[in-house]
């Protein structure tokens, strides 16, 4: 366990160190964010802020793995791999946004092809760990055989969409993203499970460095590139621990996200009227009039609740 931590202070020093270096190039290549024009007022004065600034936090989780950890686990393979498939999805969006200048980057339908691509190869290398998965609160294993492949897809692709929906303020998906891996390092430990500590703490590390660079108010945005890279990360390692069922508690914050945009369309659809003032509802609180700094706290604690009780489910 205290050399888990030395990972943790490895990712954590080089998201640091590495900020300075990557930010002012960002700058210089002239990769600012275009802001939606149908998004909030407030956030107009952020066009031109440094986007596909989660190369800070993704070269830093992999710093120490790569060079430090002598990786003979699968599962921290399978991590690397779904945490980089997506991530590339994201780059390659975040720079067709960079180099036509507007938000618009890939397409849908190519965007959700890719992402079901690689999540198709999420859900297979998670049956070489194995299809059974265990059930919150119950405490025992389920072998899902066949259906565990759908259903992997499925969550793949969904917390990958979740946690970019989830990206929209100063400093929320990763102080969002921070808890949850704090959370699934110590699930780790509960299953006693010494590399998937290490990796845990790393990324716990990595954002919480990058997050001197990030929190309101942002110097860098994370872009794509970051966000998806979050999504691939979280859905890796709770199919690496066999825990898929929990991010539906730990990440509540996801959950929340995604349903408020289904809601908010399903409904305007119907009426013609709207249930939030903007959705995802980090936006409808931002227009209520909350400060993006008491967003985040707010969400941040409700993902720490989120975060006891999922523990609970497994203790």
């Amino acid at each position: 366990m205290n050399q888990a931590w030395i990972y943790f202070m490895i990712s954590l020093v080089t998201s640091l160190a590495f900020g300075p270096i990557v930010i002012p190039r960002l700058r210089k290549l002239k990769f600012g964010q275009a802001i939606r024009e149908d998004g909030p007022e407030a956030h107009l004065v952020k066009s031109g802020t440094p986007t596909m600034g989660g190369l800070i936090f993704v070269v830093a989780f992999l710093t120490p793995l790569l060079v430090f950890l002598n990786i003979e686990s699968y599962e921290v393979i399978f991590v690397v791999v779904g945490m980089v498939g997506f991530g590339a999805i994201g780059f390659i969006d975040d720079y067709l946004k960079v180099v036509k200048k507007h938000n618009l980057g890939l397409r849908a339908k190519q965007k959700i092809v890719m992402q079901l691509v690689v999540g198709i190869v999420v859900a297979y290398l998670a049956g070489r760990i194995g299809t059974e998965v265990h059930l919150p609160f119950i405490g025992t294993y389920v072998d899902f055989k066949w259906l565990f492949y759908p259903f992997a897809v499925f969550m793949a692709v969904g917390f990958n969409n979740a946690v970019n929906l989830t990206d929209g303020l100063d400093g929320l998906a990763a102080s969002v993203t921070f808890v949850v891996s704090v959370f699934f390092a110590v699930a780790s430990w509960h299953q006693g499970n010494e590399l998937m500590i290490v990796v845990n703490l790393a990324m716990a590390g990595a954002l919480l460095g990058y997050l001197r660079y990030n929190w309101y108010p942002a110097k860098v945005f994370m872009g794509d590139t970051g966000s998806l890279a979050l999504g691939g990360y979280v859905v890796a390692v709770a199919f690496a621990l066999k825990m898929p069922f929990l991010l539906l508690i730990v990440g509540i914050v996801y959950v929340i996200e995604t349903l408020s945009v289904i809601i908010q369309v399903l409904v305007f659809k119907k009426t013609r009227k709207r249930i939030f003032k903007m959705a995802p509802i980090h936006h409808h609180f931002e227009l209520s009039g909350w400060h993006e700094k008491k967003i985040v706290f707010v969400f941040t604690g409700l993902t720490a609740l989120g975060a006891f009780i999922a523990y609970l489910s497994i203790i």
